[in-house]
């Protein structure tokens, strides 16, 4: 089996746009969830913090080929043309531009390596 790979990227929601971000994410339009999934995206979540901080996440097998096969997307990039001005200091699309989190701690992964260790001794 394949282990995903882990995505989380964050962005600034600029203040005075807030209430309009959070109104056109309820719903996302339904072609653009479709080609979230076709690009091979799942369990993705939009977190929202204080002042407009902006926390995603998602698992791919291929986050490049993820993000190419949506950078080709005549609907994502539709999509991501109407969000960008919702972001501060954000430089192109928001789904290319979004500055990438290092994951630090992954509790499924220690425990397999704990599991792995104990089975080894």
């Amino acid at each position: 089996m394949t282990t995903p790979h882990r995505v989380c990227f964050q962005l600034q929601v600029r203040p005075d746009l807030l209430d309009e971000y959070l109104r056109r994410h309820s719903p996302v339009w339904p072609e653009m969830l479709a080609e979230i999934a076709a690009a091979g995206r799942r369990n993705y979540s939009l977190f929202l913090g204080e002042g407009g901080t902006l926390i995603g996440y998602y698992e791919t097998d291929d986050d490049e080929a993820a993000q190419a096969y949506l950078e080709q997307s005549e609907v994502a990039t539709r999509w991501e043309a109407e969000m960008s001005r919702f972001f501060v200091g954000l430089d192109g699309r928001p789904d290319q531009a979004a500055t990438p989190l290092t994951e630090v701690f992954n509790l499924a992964d220690q425990l397999s390596a704990t599991a792995s260790d104990d089975e080894s001794e």
